[in-house]
């Protein structure tokens, strides 16, 4: 049956639906998935625990603050000449220095070896991978108390050479002033090759297949294509790696003071030894005023580095 009009009548106009852009919720205030406050409580414990007391540490340099004074009063540089004028500060220093540029060198060399054997994803080498990442992930103190009973002349070191070499071994390895140093440095940087080892593994695998099947192609072997493509491409891998090896290290203080403890002779005392040392004794403001000088070392040595190894990446661009 159809529907019929009837003379006269007109049929009622219904509204016609029209699409609109905007939302059902049009003219309301439009909420937020996720609220700026939600930061509040990061930001508090960012500001309390970091940018409050790195703000005293300019503030407390320039005072007598110690233990042995009822007030704090200001007495400007005194404290800077007095650490510069005994030589202990330039000294570790040094030492600080030389530390870090071994560790970065021994991390990153350890790291990129491993993620050259390591590179093919087999099972073997992923059980490897995460034999060798287990370090990065333990207490610093654990590994340089371990390192401490292994290396010292009746530790497990001394009984396997021993062993191998079938008379006594009782080699002090952490009680030389000529290689502790060296010893020390290898520790932290085995501690920490395995995070290295993975940002290299990262970066070999964004390489490109055509790029290295081309060189085959035209006859390139192993390490003419790694040192000509390979590494140059893992330019951003190194910038990461020798910047926070660098960085870590001149803040280095538990695997030091586990193993050495700044010996001997004071040949391994990092500049944070030194102000742990320092706080200990009541020196407050002169531990203070060492904590900034190794903040002002460590960001003149930082920018200049890691611009350095920026520009490597140019070739990239």
């Amino acid at each position: 049956m159809t529907a019929q009009l009837i003379p006269g009548r007109t049929r009622p106009s219904r509204p016609v639906p029209t699409l609109s852009a905007d939302p059902p919720t049009a003219g309301r205030p439009r909420r937020s998935d996720h609220p700026l406050w939600f930061l509040v409580p990061a930001l508090a414990v960012l500001v309390v625990f970091f940018f409050i007391p790195t703000l005293f540490n300019f503030v407390y340099a320039f005072t007598n603050w110690s233990s042995f004074h009822s007030d704090i009063a200001f007495v400007g540089g005194d404290n800077f000449a007095a650490l510069f004028q005994n030589g202990t500060l330039l000294a570790d220093l040094r030492t600080t220095l030389i530390y870090a540029v071994l560790v970065a060198v021994f991390q990153n060399l350890f790291g990129l070896v491993l993620a050259l054997v390591l590179e093919a994803d087999t099972r073997i080498n992923r059980i490897a991978r995460t034999a060798f990442f287990v370090p990065v992930v333990m207490s610093a103190l654990a590994v340089g108390y371990i390192f401490q009973a292994l290396l010292k002349p009746a530790g497990g070191l001394n009984a396997i050479l021993g062993f191998l070499t079938g008379h006594e071994v009782t080699i002090a390895w952490l009680g030389s002033t000529t290689w502790t140093l060296l010893v020390v440095a290898i520790i932290h940087a085995w501690k920490w090759m395995g995070l290295s080892m993975l940002i290299y593994l990262a970066g070999l695998k964004t390489i490109p297949g055509d790029v290295l099947e081309a060189a085959r192609i035209d006859g390139s072997g192993w390490w003419s294509t790694f040192r000509s493509i390979r590494f140059p491409l893992l330019a951003p891998a190194v910038t990461f790696n020798v910047a926070t090896a660098l960085l870590g290290s001149m803040n280095g203080f538990d695997i030091v003071q586990a193993t050495t403890a700044g010996g001997p002779g004071g040949t391994t005392e990092l500049l944070n030894i030194f102000i742990f040392r320092t706080f200990g004794q009541g020196l407050f403001a002169q531990a203070t005023t060492m904590s900034l000088s190794l903040f002002v070392m460590v960001t003149l040595l930082a920018f200049p580095v890691i611009y350095a190894l920026r520009k490597r990446e140019d070739v990239l661009s």
